[in-house]
């Protein structure tokens, strides 16, 4: 088992940036792929960025321009660099790993609230 946690989130402003990182119980490997999704209040789980083993990078059209997932190399973990943060960004943010043999980590989440 795998235990995941976030953490930098917190109240912004808009237009303010946030970055958020992920940290692992142990170290993973075989990594499929590695990502960030957000669920706001009364609405489902929805994915904001995801990373492959490769690099290939995939993102939400509301968050492209704006946001930049990474792999932290020495965690083996996804980070998340928001800038131009709206208040429709508001959600509780989750990193995600995923391996080859199929296993599925999630973390708690990191509560990001955009509010002027």
């Amino acid at each position: 088992q795998v235990q995941l946690v976030e953490s930098g989130g917190g109240l912004v402003q808009p237009g303010g940036s946030l970055r958020l990182s992920c940290a692992a119980s142990r170290s993973i490997f075989a990594i499929n792929f590695m990502g960030w999704y957000r669920q706001a209040p009364g609405k489902e789980r929805d994915l904001v960025a995801v990373i492959s083993s490769n690099g290939v990078t995939n993102y939400a059209d509301s968050v492209k321009g704006r946001f930049t997932i990474s792999r932290d190399t020495a965690r083996n973990t996804p980070s998340l660099q928001m800038n131009s943060l709206k208040p429709e960004d508001t959600a509780v943010y989750y990193c995600r790993t995923h391996l080859n043999d199929g296993s599925d980590y999630w973390g708690q989440g990191t509560q990001v609230t955009v509010s002027s």
